[in-house]
Formats: C-alpha cells, structure tokens, sequence
C-alpha cells in the first residue's frame, strides 16, 4: 500500500494480527506509560487523529508486545529497515471501520432508547435531531455561505466518533457545512480559531483544497461562534486538524 501526503510517498506493508487488542482496554496499564507530547493515545483511551505518524516508547510497546503475545514478539525480534518519518494521513477507512464498529454497539445496546438509537446513528451522517439543533445557531455554510440545507449537513467538532451519546446530539458541537467542507472539516484538513479565522492543515493539499472552494491566499473569517462552540472547536484543533511532526 503507498500512502502519500504532501508530495511524500512510503510504501507500507501491513500484517494484520490474529490477537487483536484494544488499547482503551487496557488503559489503566498503559496511560503512565504514554509520552508527554505526539502521544498515540489519549488518557481516556481513545486514538488521537492528528496524530498519524509518532514514536512509541520502547516501555509502551513492550507492553502492548506483552499484550499481544507471540505474534507481535516475533515481529519485534525481525531487523526492519528504518525509514524517514514524514507527515501521512490517516486513512478514511480506518476511521470508517471504527465509526461503524461504534455504530453497531449503540444498535445493539438496549439500555438506550429506540429513538434516541435512531438520532445517535442518523447524526453521524450530519442529519437528524442533530441538524435540528445545529440549524437553531448556524444559518449557512460557514466557508461557502450555502444556505439551502438540502445541500448541507451538521458537522461534529468534536467527532461523532470520539464524542459520548450526549456530545453526539449536542447542537453546539456542530458547523453547518456542504459536504466537501464537511470532509475537510471531520478528516482536520481545516479547522477554525475562536475568533472565526479558518486554519489550513500545514499537509493539506493545496490545489485541491483550491478547487473545493477554500481559498489559500488569503485569510478567511468565518465569523464568530457560540461559547460553547468554542469549547469543541478547541478539541477539534488539538484533537482532529492535522500536523506535520517532525
């Protein structure tokens, strides 16, 4: 498989192991042992986006190695040849395998409501209860100013998939945005600052976010956002816009 970002491209081979582990499982084992920065965790447990290419602490893998078992020892005694580490995205489907395992979890969990099961798994696609309460602050698209909602969809900034069931369908945690914004948006090819200023990903692709209406030569002010808007953007650009590590 080539991944590639910003004019870099790595071929990457990947081995999928029969014992496979969650890390948020095992959380309380592992979250002494995460570095300080460009950790690959949260302290929660659950994985970091913008993070897609960092160090793991030699304690941290014998741990997960430990973890895992004779798989992933015989795979940490081969000799693998380094390679510079440069900025790679994560890829869509990942995100869109782990979106769905959660999704089949809220289908599955009787202890919620039917409906409110219905609004936790429509709103993942921007629609719904959620779009509802978005529309009851945004009014358009912040950066195309599109303001027919049949062409737009209510986008987390605290992503669906890292939010709890209450964040999920909470209108404040939402943008209205068409869906070319909306991808940017969920995949931290932009964000926003609390003053309204759009943020371009330092390894987004430049002519294609060009073509897809988000201008690059220029500074751009979306106008501003509620304070609790404020307080899940600010999750989104820790959490969400990507950063070229070095």
């Amino acid at each position: 498989m080539n991944w590639e970002a910003n004019g870099w491209r790595v071929r990457v081979n990947f081995v999928s192991l029969l014992n496979k582990i969650r890390p948020k499982d095992h959380i309380d084992l592992l979250r002494d042992l995460l570095p300080s920065r460009y950790s690959p965790l949260q302290e929660s447990g659950n994985g970091i986006q913008s993070v897609y290419l960092t160090e793991v602490p030699p304690a941290l893998a014998d741990v997960l190695i430990g973890l895992i078992g004779k798989e992933a020892s015989l795979l940490s005694q081969q000799n693998v040849e380094s390679v510079p580490q440069k900025p790679m995205q994560v890829e869509n489907a990942d995100l869109e395998v782990w979106e769905h395992h959660i999704e089949s979890e809220i289908e599955s969990d009787g202890q919620i409501p039917e409906t409110e099961r219905e609004a936790l798994i429509v709103a993942r696609r921007g629609q719904g209860l959620f779009k509802q309460r978005v529309m009851e602050i945004e009014t358009q698209c912040r950066v195309t100013g599109v303001s027919n909602p049949v062409h737009l969809r209510a986008s987390h900034c605290k992503p669906w998939r890292d939010a709890n069931n209450e964040e999920r369908l909470n209108g404040e945690n939402g943008l209205l945005l068409t869906p070319t914004i909306d991808h940017l948006f969920d995949r931290g090819f932009i964000s926003f600052e609390d003053s309204g200023v759009l943020i371009v990903s330092p390894v987004a692709h430049a002519p294609s976010l060009t073509r897809m209406g988000v201008a690059n030569d220029r500074i751009i002010n979306v106008g501003t956002f509620t304070e609790g808007q404020r307080e899940f953007l600010d999750y989104h650009r820790e959490s969400v816009l990507l950063q070229a590590r070095h």
